[in-house]
């Protein structure tokens, strides 16, 4: 009998294609060098600071100022780290998996097989009736255009509360059935009358009724587009992978008009990939979930991602809200392979188009987030997935350490400017007792900052000028777009700052979240809603301005761009969210994405689409007929044990291995 390894690598490996297996010395030579090169940056500017506080002896304020720069030190040298792989990674077209010479992955796999069948499911919630059934109807289209239909079915799971909302999808339903003809034999929609435990409760009840039917199944949003190829690559990747539970795609946004959101549109576009990249490179088999636009072992799902109801009051008890990163770590603590394919193109989603809507959205983030640092001492979690735990929630939460440090070196400042200056500690001292500041490790520790906050934008720009240029619209446009993006990045940091640091301050002190469906559409702010949602932070920045610039001048200067941002919100909220703007903008030529240069035929069927919907008179309509049901029970799990009474993915290939 062969080993459980060779058995492994024999079921990888094959005639259809190279194998994704990463073996164990490599995927821990990786996640050792990340953290190396991490933790020595981060002791590194630590220690500059230290050394600052330390000439004049360290008072206690400084003591807590320093520990809150480690850990925000820490978390800026963990993302640029990963940045700069990234770029070393795409600059040279290696593969962050393989580390071989990229062989991109739709045209690798034409030639492997589609076995068994799969789902395509997308989880809607009170959602614009219009924009889920033209992007349903579009990744159906684009899937059938490959000639590759009939390994699929399509459900569209509708968790919608709202009666009239309800009736509208229905009907919308039946006019969709009636436009695809005979395709319709492949598309299904369900709705639940109560939308228990949320989205976890409408993907659970889908995979407890019908997952027997299929081997896996690609999880869209409501705003999600998939390509047919990009489809049929993430289930070939699955079939030539049998260890994987999870394959992750990077959604690109796509479709924004207005002037915000099509900024950032342009840095996702610019950014994410190179992101991306460096994470699949350290993170190896143990990539997260970001719930959509991936594919999931439906068989693997059932057995692992039984969601428990956490004990407690919030943040930290209920529901798990942010079940995505939870979902993930449970497979790959049941043995089973999470991965990133940060290369592959065709995968699509729409983002908020205004700071308002963008802060909304964010809000659930932080609660969900905060949330994990509950359970991150789980029992048998993987250390990476304790990473991504920690650092989701550092994510949101170093916004209000950034906020803490401002305030407390304020009064740092203020309460050295206000004392009496004592240069003889003592009548009998021949020498006074100057001040020593440290000008060379401060100028050290503010362009290590720098470099580490901005040089990722500039990495990302680099890499995409050598090998994408044209995408977004030529060298020009590109330089011109990504030196605007940091400007506009800047002016909007201290808003965001602020948003967050309030959004965690909540969810500390327990008050709970509504997840309502987003506006996906642009909108432009009213002067009213964009002055209801910052006037307390222009008051405060009026404020402290005021005193900085009265008691202590040069820490005004420095404090300027944070205090200019907060204090000009509202017009920026307000000219940010502009269509006009955005139309104007594109004319210009800036912030061009690739998705605008070249419009692939997903994305023009949804335009269409859109554009040429007829909503018919609401009549009494049939309720859609479903597939058979045959009932799986889904085990909850437990993060105080681990159960031993399911079969792990080396123990059912060693199963298969001996009947074959």
């Amino acid at each position: 009998m062969r080993s459980s390894n060779s058995v492994i690598q024999g079921h990888q490996r094959n005639s259809e294609g190279e194998n994704m297996f990463i073996d164990i010395k490599a995927k821990a030579a990786r996640k050792w060098a990340y953290a190396v090169m991490v933790f020595i940056t981060s002791i590194a500017g630590s220690w500059m600071m230290y050394e600052i506080f330390s000439e004049s002896g360290v008072t206690t304020l400084e003591v807590v100022l320093l520990v809150l720069f480690s850990i925000t030190f820490l978390w800026i040298s963990a993302a640029f780290w990963s940045a700069f792989i990234g770029f070393i990674l795409q600059l040279f077209d290696i593969d962050p998996l393989k580390l071989s010479r990229n062989k991109h992955y739709v045209g690798h796999m034409d030639k492997v097989a589609i076995k068994n069948r799969h789902a395509v499911v997308m989880p809607v919630y009170n959602e614009d009736t219009d924009r889920i059934m033209a992007g349903f109807e579009a990744c159906l289209m684009d899937l059938e255009r490959t000639g590759q239909l009939e390994h699929f079915d399509f459900y569209m799971l509708s968790d919608t509360q709202n009666p009239d909302m309800a009736q509208a999808e229905l009907t919308a339903w039946h006019e969709l059935c009636q436009r695809v003809g005979n395709l319709s034999e492949n598309i299904y929609y369900r709705r639940r009358e109560k939308n228990v435990h949320r989205k976890v409760g409408n993907l659970a009840d889908f995979c407890q009724r019908w997952g027997y039917r299929y081997e896996s199944m690609i999880v869209l949003d409501a705003d999600s587009i998939m390509t047919g190829e990009c489809m049929l690559t993430l289930v070939k990747a699955m079939q030539q992978n049998p260890m994987s539970g999870l394959i992750q795609t990077v959604p690109i946004p796509v479709r924004q008009q207005t002037l915000f959101g099509r900024f950032l549109q342009f840095a996702s576009c610019l950014y994410c990939p190179m992101l991306a990249t460096g994470q699949a490179f350290w993170q190896t088999d143990s990539a997260n979930y970001w719930g959509h636009n991936a594919i999931i072992r439906v068989d693997a799902f059932i057995q692992h991602c039984g969601l428990p109801t956490l004990g407690g009051k919030a943040p930290f008890g209920g529901d798990i809200l942010s079940h995505d990163f939870v979902e993930a770590a449970l497979l790959r603590r049941a043995g089973w392979d999470v991965l990133l394919l940060a290369d592959l193109e065709g995968s699509y989603e729409e983002i908020p188009s205004n700071i308002i809507d963008y802060a909304t959205r964010d809000r659930r983030w932080v609660q969900g987030n905060i949330q994990h640092l509950g359970i991150i001492n789980g029992k048998g979690l993987h250390t990476v997935n304790r990473l991504h735990f920690l650092f989701g929630a550092l994510a949101y939460m170093s916004s209000l350490v950034w906020l803490v440090m401002l305030v407390l070196s304020t009064i740092d400042a203020v309460v050295r400017a206000t004392s009496d200056k004592v240069f003889f500690a003592s009548n009998y001292s021949l020498f006074p007792a100057w001040p020593v500041v440290k000008t060379d490790y401060i100028i050290m520790l503010l362009s290590a900052t720098a470099i580490m906050l901005l040089g990722p934008k500039l990495l990302g720009a680099i890499v995409a000028l050598v090998r994408r240029r044209e995408q977004f619209g030529g060298g020009i446009a590109l330089v011109s777009g990504a030196l605007i993006e940091a400007f506009v990045a800047i002016v909007i940091a201290p808003l965001m700052m602020f948003y967050h640091a309030y959004f965690v301050l909540n969810v500390l002190v327990g008050k709970n979240v509504s997840w309502d469906a987003q506006g996906r559409e642009g909108r432009m702010v009213p002067w009213k809603e964009a002055f209801k949602r910052t006037w307390v932070a222009s008051a405060i920045a009026i404020g402290w301005g005021a005193i900085t610039l009265m008691l202590t001048p040069i820490l005004f200067w420095w404090l300027a761009p944070v205090l200019f941002g907060l204090l000009l919100a509202a017009p920026i909220i307000r000219f940010s969210s502009s269509l006009y703007l955005g139309k104007l903008s594109r004319s210009w030529g800036m912030f061009i994405s690739p998705s605008e240069v070249e419009e692939v035929p997903a994305l023009r069927k949804l335009r269409i689409r859109l554009a040429n919907m007829q909503r018919q008179d609401e009549v009494m309509l049939s309720t859609p007929s479903m597939p058979p049901e045959n009932w799986q029970d889904m085990p909850e799990q437990s993060f105080a044990f681990l159960s031993s009474s399911v079969e792990l993915p080396i123990q059912r290939l060693i199963s298969e291995n001996k009947h074959n």
